[in-house]
This record gives C-alpha cells, sequence and structure tokens, in this order.
C-alpha cells in the first residue's frame, strides 16, 4: 500500500513537472495533454486518472508554486520588528522569484490560472494571491503602528511595493534583465539589484511624509 501511495505521488510530480516545463517553454496553448504524457513516457489516459484537464494542471501547479512561496514566509512571523520583517519578505520574495522561476511565471505572470479560477469562484477572488499579499499588507499595517509610512494608504504602499519588485522579477525570469544590465553598466547580481530597488523604494515611501 506505502509504495502504491509513493508510485501515486512520485506520479502525480513528474506530471507537474513535466507541465510546468512545457507550459513555460512552449505556451499554455501550444501544450497539450499529449505532450505532457509524451514527457514522462505515459499514456494520455494515465494524466487524465490525475487531473481532468490542462486548465486543472495548470491550476494545482499554481496552488504547489503558492504553498511554497507562504513556506518561506510564515517562519518571518517571529521577526518582531516590522521593518525588518518588511526587508526580509522583500528579499524571500526575491530569493522565490530567482531560485523558481517557472513557478514565478505560472503563478504571477501567466493569466491561465487564474481563468481557471475565476470560471469556479464568484467576485474575481484570488485565494493563494491574497494570503501572500495579506501578509505583505499586515506587515506595512504594523509598520505603520510603529511610526513608518505615516500617511499613507496602506494599500497603495503594498500595491507599490509588490508591483515594482514583480516587475523587475519578471524582466529576469523572462531572460530581459542581462540586456538591461549592459544598458545601464551595471555589475551586481540580480538579486543585490532588485532587493536594493525593493529597499530604496520602502525608505522613499516612509520619507514621503
Amino acid at each position: 500500500m506505502e509504495k502504491k501511495i509513493k508510485h501515486k505521488e512520485d506520479l502525480r510530480v513528474a506530471i507537474l513537472e513535466a507541465a510546468k516545463r512545457l507550459f513555460v517553454q512552449e505556451g499554455y496553448e501550444s501544450t497539450s495533454i499529449r505532450k505532457i504524457a509524451k514527457e514522462i513516457g505515459f499514456s494520455p489516459t494515465t494524466i487524465y486518472l490525475y487531473y481532468k484537464d490542462k486548465n486543472d494542471i495548470v491550476y494545482a501547479l499554481h496552488q504547489v508554486g503558492f504553498n511554497m512561496m507562504r513556506d518561506r514566509f510564515f517562519p518571518l512571523m517571529s521577526v518582531d520588528h516590522p521593518f525588518e520583517r518588511l526587508k526580509a519578505l522583500g528579499k524571500n520574495y526575491i530569493q522565490f522569484a530567482l531560485e523558481h522561476p517557472e513557478y514565478y511565471q505560472v503563478m504571477f505572470m501567466m493569466r491561465e490560472p487564474l481563468t481557471f479560477l475565476n470560471a469556479q469562484l464568484e467576485n474575481n477572488k484570488w485565494p493563494e494571491g491574497e494570503v501572500v499579499l495579506n501578509f505583505l499588507k499586515d506587515t506595512i499595517v504594523d509598520c505603520q503602528n510603529n511610526g513608518y509610512f505615516k500617511g499613507l494608504d496602506p494599500v497603495f504602499v503594498t500595491l507599490q511595493a509588490w508591483s515594482a519588485v514583480h516587475g523587475i522579477v519578471s524582466l529576469q525570469v523572462t531572460n530581459h534583465f542581462d540586456c538591461v544590465q549592459e544598458v545601464f553598466g551595471k555589475s551586481e547580481s540580480m538579486e543585490e539589484t532588485v532587493y536594493s530597488s525593493f529597499q530604496v523604494l520602502v525608505e522613499l515611501f516612509n520619507s514621503s511624509k
């Protein structure tokens, strides 16, 4: 029984890993269940034992990625000083994106997981994203309670901080950042550049009032 369970879990992981590669390399529309099956050496029928269709697979990948991100974020709740927690949160977000670029694209750059989700739920709910963004917003509110970001809407600060880091990270995961480095003559690593930008941003917000 244990061997059967492990085999099923291993096969499920193999399906998701193959699909992730194909979605990113060939595009969602060009990826079929048949291609995913061929990638792992099984028949399409085997895939359908685990996932009902391609939409189901891409949303499962979306969930796996967010679970991984949450696992990195939750230990930061023990950081007492909220401004230090905010900087640690930014650093962890950047590290996750650079270590798992394919997951990052599925989570934040592909529209298909949200299209699938919106077909299942009403009011454009995004439960996975809400957990991550609410953690960021709650940290910013804690910062405000300690004298940071005075007079600023915490939702505004949250969206600006997230979108700024997402923009630079997206350049990297789509292989644009090396060209940007050449244009501006930057020699530091991608992680250092993004994290420096994030720090500058939060410091500017803090000094804006």
